[in-house]
């Protein structure tokens, strides 16, 4: 079974100027994610099978919350916010669950973390730079390398969706 791609993932442009074209890979990548997750019912969602591995769908959803929260409003605005899902006792918190957490929360959270990464970046320029203070090893990031690792972050992770995806229901698309 191939996954048909809806309208909601549009093709970043080829020829627009740098912040634009981030932006819309960024969001391009988003729209995978939440593409290989489309349709199916919270126990596949929630289901790991490619054991021994704790990979998820609705973990990677999560999971890519929690990053979306971290690098856009920790590190570039410098928020102190508590963690979404994981804990000093569970630094993994992000895929592990249980039969009450559903889709409909994690997509409701991951959503709301994209805006307010969104709007944590808007109008800002891709050359601020983070405070050293923000990040554990103190370390300085640009938004354009924030904006570089997500796109990252995601492609990775999309390819693990593939996978995922795939064992579950047999469905495969790009």
């Amino acid at each position: 079974m191939t996954l048909t791609s809806g309208s909601h993932r549009t093709e970043p442009s080829t020829t627009a100027n740098e912040r634009d074209m981030l932006d819309g890979w960024l969001d391009y990548h988003r729209s995978t994610l939440a593409w290989k997750c489309e349709g199916l019912p919270d126990e596949h969602l929630r289901a790991t099978p490619l054991l021994p591995s704790e990979l998820s769908l609705l973990g990677l959803v999560r999971h890519m919350a929690e990053v979306e929260r971290y690098w856009f409003r920790e590190i570039m605005l410098g928020e102190e916010l508590p963690e979404l899902y994981c804990t000093d006792d569970d630094p993994d918190g992000d895929f592990h669950f249980d039969g009450k957490d559903t889709w409909a929360e994690a997509e409701q959270v991951w959503q709301t973390e994209v805006e307010l990464a969104r709007q944590a970046a808007a109008g800002r320029s891709l050359d601020l730079a983070s405070n050293a203070e923000s990040h554990r090893r103190g370390e300085v990031f640009s938004l354009r390398w924030v904006y570089t690792h997500m796109i990252e972050e995601y492609a990775r992770h999309n390819g693990h969706a593939d996978l995922l995806r795939e064992h579950l229901d047999g469905s495969t698309g790009e």
